[in-house]
């Protein structure tokens, strides 16, 4: 072997050695599965469009597709298939980036199919079908329904700060900022309520991350009745199968996943929130359950944050295991929660395989986000009934500990007032979702403010800003 050194420090020179150093990363391997994706996000986007938020074909590609860089055809036409039969539509023509097809299904919303899917196949996609109480919303008052019966203006309101608020969130600099509706409750009135051109108090669009919120709320009543426990371990099947019982992940409990700090592997930042991760759930037909369960673990739990929607879809699926059954567990949402506080607007939807999306994929419409907030500001009781229990609000508006360094903005799957802000009572909290869904809580003011937006490009809608305006209007509740 010594004859052959001299030739193998050769080719160990420094001109070699240099030459390889700069060597970079520049090809995007993961290309065409973006590109797959965003057939498949255009898909979600255009069916629950149509016939979810029942918005025309020239507002879906005006405003819910504006997200989207390339959208493929346009209003008039192009290379994507509405099936207004089936409320189902399918982006893209084979022979490349394959066809990514959703249906609207009932009492869910739309659902993404697999690749090697077809029409053919809706049949075999979940639905909900349970009955909605007999009430007629029309004839029902406020919050239960949605008659708003004449009384006095609220005593101490400025009505002209309020006005201004209500223009500064509609009238924005950026045109990139569209806010589709903002309204405003005050002592449990609504006391503003506004809607863009094109949108009513009807319209559902979606929530986006506003939906983990929801989820923690549905998690929540499961561990107020000791079905679930937030320190306990998750008690999950972690995949790939690992010998015995020694994983590590074992040792991730509810509250890691509801604080974001899991310490499982990042696969939702860093440039690849389309091309792999939730994303693979979300747009192109994958399993949930099967992407959250198969990160590794790179830090201690509870050590760390990091904003990951399958650790929301990790506490999702321990409610499913605790519920214990599929079916009961498709309804649960609606018996335990929407139903007994009147959001008769809102559609939790499911990945084909019938695992709720809770971390984005909820459509609703701003009155039903009242509703949702008002519940928090109320302690958790509607109409005299406890719906959820005043400590878990507790946790929901307390700091993760992981958040220390980061000004202790996030609690359990909701947004804190940042240390760094003292122009917002403390007391104030969030649901945030992307393109600007807000439902601002703060019990100071005895308030509630929701904002829906389609908001497209750098986006950038500040929601205590939103509500440092609307407070400006009213007084602090004695």
């Amino acid at each position: 072997m010594k004859r052959y050194l001299p030739l193998a420090l050769a080719l160990l020179a420094p001109s070699a050695l240099s030459a390889q150093s700069v060597q970079e990363e520049t090809f995007d391997v993961w290309k065409p599965q973006r590109q797959m994706v965003q057939h498949g996000v255009q898909a979600v986007l255009q069916c629950n469009g149509l016939f979810t938020s029942n918005r025309t074909i020239e507002q879906v590609f005006d405003q819910e597709l504006a997200y989207l860089r390339q959208p493929v055809g346009t209003a008039r036409g192009g290379d994507y298939l509405v099936d207004w039969e089936r409320k189902a539509v399918a982006i893209g023509t084979p022979g490349g980036t394959p066809v990514m097809r959703a249906a609207f299904r009932e009492g869910i919303g739309c659902v993404i199919l697999s690749p090697d899917q077809t029409f053919e196949d809706i049949d075999g996609l979940p639905e909900v079908t349970l009955p909605y109480p007999e009430m007629d919303p029309a004839t029902t008052p406020w919050p239960n329904g949605d008659l708003i019966e004449d009384a006095p203006r609220a005593e101490g309101v400025d009505w002209e700060a309020l006005q201004a608020a209500s223009d500064w969130s509609f009238d924005r600099e950026s045109p990139e900022q569209v806010t589709l509706s903002l309204l405003v409750v005050h002592r449990g009135e609504i006391i503003h309520e506004r809607y863009a051109p094109g949108v009513d108090v009807t319209t559902r669009t979606r929530t986006w991350s506003t939906a983990k919120s929801i989820a923690a709320t549905l998690i929540g009543i499961l561990v107020d009745r000791g079905e679930l426990a937030l320190d306990e371990p998750l008690g999950l099947d972690w995949g790939p199968r690992s010998p015995g019982d020694d994983d590590p992940r074992h040792e991730i409990t509810l509250r890691h996943v509801l604080n974001m700090s899991s310490g499982l592997e990042t696969v939702d930042s860093r440039g690849m929130e389309y091309a792999t991760g939730s994303g693979l759930a979300y747009w192109a037909g994958a399993s949930s359950v099967r992407g959250a369960t198969s990160r590794g673990l790179i830090r201690e739990p509870g050590t760390a944050w990091d904003y990951e929607n399958y650790d929301t879809l990790l506490g999702v699926l321990a409610m499913k295991r605790a519920i214990g059954d599929d079916q009961a567990y498709l309804e649960f949402p609606r018996r335990e929660l929407l139903d007994r506080i009147g959001m008769r607007n809102t559609l939790l939807s499911t990945d084909r395989f019938g695992d709720f999306i809770l971390s984005s994929q909820v459509y609703t419409n701003a009155r039903d986000l009242a509703r949702f907030g008002l519940l928090y500001l109320n302690g958790g009781v509607w109409d005299g009934e406890r719906i959820i229990s005043e400590e878990w609000i507790d946790f929901s508006r307390t700091p993760a500990p992981s958040t220390a360094s980061r000004g202790n903005q996030y609690g359990g799957q909701w947004w804190l007032v940042p240390d760094g802000r003292d122009d917002v009572p403390k007391d104030a909290y969030s649901t945030a979702g992307n393109r600007g869904q807000y439902v601002v809580v703060v019990p100071s003011h005895d308030l509630v403010i929701v904002r829906r937006g389609l908001d497209y490009g750098r986006q950038g809608f500040n929601r205590w800003d939103l509500a440092r305006e609307v407070i400006r209007a009213i007084p602090e509740s004695n």
